[in-house]
């Protein structure tokens, strides 16, 4: 059987950093491929080489027989490649009919012709078990139901290679069932699916092969019938150690203690303990909800029910004002977005969580913010041409210690760190580990989420693992390592 698609030698960097490194891939027509790897292993570089996103620095790609170069999206949809993100590409205004047919709108003699939207909305979507009034805003469907209509979508206009990016992320068990049904439906009619999870019972469930990516490249491709849970996850991390020798830390007195905090359709029943002079772990794969339960602990997601204990005694924790006047401190994954004023300077982001502290009757002191910036620009060894240069122009690594010495200047006893180097070159994530040991050193309780394992290793005392929103397990030092990590996370102990 000829292939649906195929990919040969598919390379990508970003800035002299391989992303992807000599990727083939092959998908029949009717054939589920699975694609999996931990974070970071270019399952998303892929995806948008694909679809035409990203232009592959080498390698090439055949559809349907034929060499094809995208240089838009359009190109691909236009070839019969349809992507389905976990993050739905919807107008949630729109009706349904509107959706089906956004970027191909049916002509009629005075512009759009609704009617015939309407139609091809009204023939699709029962071919795929969806029952709806075609004139639904979409804003009025649930997470499962809009991802109906972005599979519709692609059918309406004959695509013949689905790529679904993490399709049961969203949904509640019952739509992730409906689900995986369609795409069984889907396959038996000569339909190509890649399918992109982390979800091991998933990808057992559906696939024909699975696809490993490690670090960028291939590391295999077998028959799904030929692995199981263990087999897979061992290709994902490989046999690798950590190279980082772990630091004993002098565990203190509990600081923080949660129990059964939820927020619904987020998380659910998260119990965890954080001591002075620890490093907690908080590990999981895209999705599990890691982020979520650090926010609701430094109070931007207040939870549905559960409490938290600081020092042994219970707190409400509504706001971040709250958060900080307890002592905690949130480095956020995104620094840019939610760590950063970008265009004002490192003094000022420096000191922008400590203004009281380096103010006089409600006046800024100039002297106390300089003296307190040169502390901690000389501290973290931040390196700037000057503290009033703009922050969106220093490196990565200098962004993240910047915002660092920002909440360091609050003198915090919590410091939840998510994705703490992330983006950062190697000196730069030394010298944050060096940070972070100098601060468990003194006393200071630390919740590290990391999706970088050999870090969450070298780093922890304990790791809390969690997955679908809920913690599957409590590691002790013992322990802590890539393959038991990584089975609890992917749902391989389940089986």
């Amino acid at each position: 059987m000829e292939p649906l698609l195929e990919a040969r030698g598919l390379t990508k960097a970003f800035a002299g950093v391989v992303a992807v490194d000599s990727l083939d891939l092959t998908i029949l027509p009717g054939e589920v491929v699975a694609l999996v790897g931990e974070n970071g292993a270019g399952k998303s570089t892929v995806i948008k080489m694909i679809s035409g996103q990203y232009a592959p620095d080498a390698g090439a790609l055949h559809f349907e027989g034929r060499p094809v170069t995208f240089k838009a999206p359009v190109e691909a949809r236009d070839a019969g490649i349809a992507v389905i993100h976990q993050e739905l590409q919807l107008v949630p205004q729109m009706s349904v009919a509107e959706n089906i047919v956004l970027g191909r709108w049916p002509r009629g003699g005075a512009g759009v012709d609704f009617d015939r939207a309407r139609k091809i909305a009204t023939e699709i979507l029962p071919t795929i078990g969806f029952h709806v009034s075609v004139d639904t805003p979409v804003d009025r469907l649930s997470t499962g139901q809009q991802q109906l209509v972005e599979i519709g979508r692609a059918l309406a206009f004959q695509s013949r290679l689905l790529i679904l990016d993490e399709p049961t992320a969203s949904l509640s068990n019952s739509e992730a069932e409906r689900l995986m049904e369609l795409v069984r439906d889907l396959r038996s009619r000569g339909i190509g699916i890649l399918y992109v999870s982390h979800r091991m019972e998933e990808i057992f469930r559906l696939s024909d092969r699975i696809t490993v990516m490690r670090d960028g490249k291939l590391v295999g491709v077998k028959p799904r019938s030929e692995l199981d849970h263990d087999q897979v996850v061992a290709m994902m991390v490989g046999d690798q150690k950590s190279l980082h020798v772990h630091r004993q830390h002098k565990r203190g007195d509990l600081l923080l203690s949660t129990r059964g905090l939820t927020r619904r359709g987020v998380f659910e029943d998260i119990s965890i303990d954080v001591h002075r002079g620890e490093v907690v772990g908080l590990a999981g794969l895209v999705g599990a909800g890691r982020t979520e339960v650090a926010r609701c602990i430094f109070g931007l997601e207040p939870p549905d029910s559960g409490s938290i204990e600081v020092d042994g005694q219970p707190v409400r924790i509504s706001n971040p004002h709250d958060a900080i006047s307890r002592g905690f401190a949130l480095v956020p994954e995104d620094r840019k977005a939610q760590g950063l004023v970008l265009i004002a300077s490192v003094a000022a982001n420096l000191t922008l969580s400590a203004l009281r502290k380096i103010s006089r009757s409600g006046v800024l002191s100039r002297s106390a913010e300089d003296e307190l910036v040169r502390d901690y620009v000389g501290k973290l060894g931040i390196k700037t041409a000057s503290t009033k240069q703009a922050v969106e122009n220093l490196s990565g690594g200098n962004q993240q210690k910047v915002v660092l010495s920002r909440w360091l200047a609050t003198n915090p006893k919590l410091m939840i760190l998510d994705e703490p180097t992330r983006g950062v070159d190697v000196g730069a994530k030394a010298e944050i580990h060096r940070v972070i040991e100098e601060l468990v050193g003194q006393g200071l309780g630390v919740l590290l989420i990391s999706s970088e394992l050999p870090e969450l290793i070298a780093m922890s005392d304990r790791v809390y693992v969690m997955r679908a929103g809920r913690i599957d397990a409590e590691l002790g030092e013992a322990d802590i390592e890539e393959q038991t990590i990584m089975r609890f996370a992917a749902g391989a102990e389940r089986q």
